[in-house]
């Protein structure tokens, strides 16, 4: 078994025992540490030297985190036993994908919202996304949980997962900067040209990673031609394909008010659909993991 494959081994079992380390030894919480200040300067900036500010602070961040991830992969291949190289590399990984967490705040929104009510709901649900929901009903709880599941699916897991297998850790770690720099800076209004870069970053590098987790999720059904139709109705490039294969998938209707509708004929999901989406990305979330080992596997073979 190769470094990279026990490295994996050893993050996977990590994120489903514990979850997220605490945010102050957290790389992405750290991260947003350096983000944050910098995003709220340039964003006071005219359009193009906010655009040129926050392309090159993406660039020399990626640069940075990228060259120390490659720097760190190669000493401890060249330096260290195997067996101690892996069990760093699975430490250096593992804040990478957050699994673990995801399934259990959605989760966490649906026991809220059976045992204690719709303000519980609302305020669990609120920790997931930066829409209101303040005036959010039962119907509209459970579709915005299961659209953050599906959409998350990829930018936490699925795409970290498969640009590990491609670069290894550089490859999984500037996908968390370009995804967390999205988060933070690719909005409309304020952080238009500020952030401008850092969302097209993003659009390119969850492109194909998003089809590979609308595939896990559609399962065989329902046609592929449909979910490209399905896909076409959301402003991002590829948040409609594991959304939109979701709500295919569970027969629901999926909607951001005055945003999109997705699968739009079908009925509002209920506690029933919501379980159903997290049995689903479980699912599709360890078939991610197999095909991630199966690639590490074919590149060692190859090697």
């Amino acid at each position: 078994m190769t470094s990279a494959m026990a490295a994996l081994l050893l993050a996977w079992t990590l994120d489903l025992l514990f979850g997220e380390p605490p945010n102050r030894w957290h790389p992405v919480a750290a991260l947003g540490r350096v983000l944050g200040p910098v995003g709220r300067r340039i964003s006071t900036w005219r359009p193009a030297p906010a655009f040129a500010a926050g392309a090159i602070a993406w660039l020399a961040l990626a640069a940075l985190i990228g060259g120390a991830a490659w720097w760190v992969e190669t000493l401890l291949a060249s330096r260290l036993p195997a067996l101690v190289a892996a069990i760093v590399l699975g430490l250096l990984l593992k804040p990478c994908f957050a699994w673990r967490m995801l399934r259990d705040e959605v989760a966490a929104v649906e026991t809220a919202l059976e045992t204690q009510g719709l303000e519980a709901a609302r305020i669990r649900l609120s920790r997931l996304v930066s829409r209101d929901v303040r005036q959010a009903d039962e119907a509209a709880i459970r579709q915005t949980a299961i659209e953050t599941l599906a959409e998350n699916l990829n930018d936490s897991v699925i795409a970290p997962l498969a640009w590990y297998a491609v670069l290894g850790l550089p490859g999984a770690a500037v996908y968390r900067l370009a995804n967390t720099a999205d988060a933070m800076w690719g909005y409309r209004g304020r952080y238009e040209w500020a952030g401008k870069w850092a969302a097209r970053a993003d659009d390119a590098l969850s492109w194909v990673p998003a089809r590979i987790t609308a595939a896990l999720l559609l399962g065989v059904r329902p046609a592929w031609g449909a979910l490209a139709q399905e896909a076409r109705h959301t402003p991002s490039p590829n948040g409609g394909w594991p959304m939109g294969a979701m709500a295919l998938h569970l027969g629901v209707r999926l909607a951001k008010p005055g945003v999109y509708v997705l699968n739009g004929a079908a009925p509002v999901p209920d506690a029933i659909a919501l379980r159903g989406a997290l049995s689903r990305a479980r699912a599709a979330a360890w078939a991610a993991m197999a095909l991630t080992a199966a690639a590490l596997v074919a590149k060692g073979g190859l090697s």
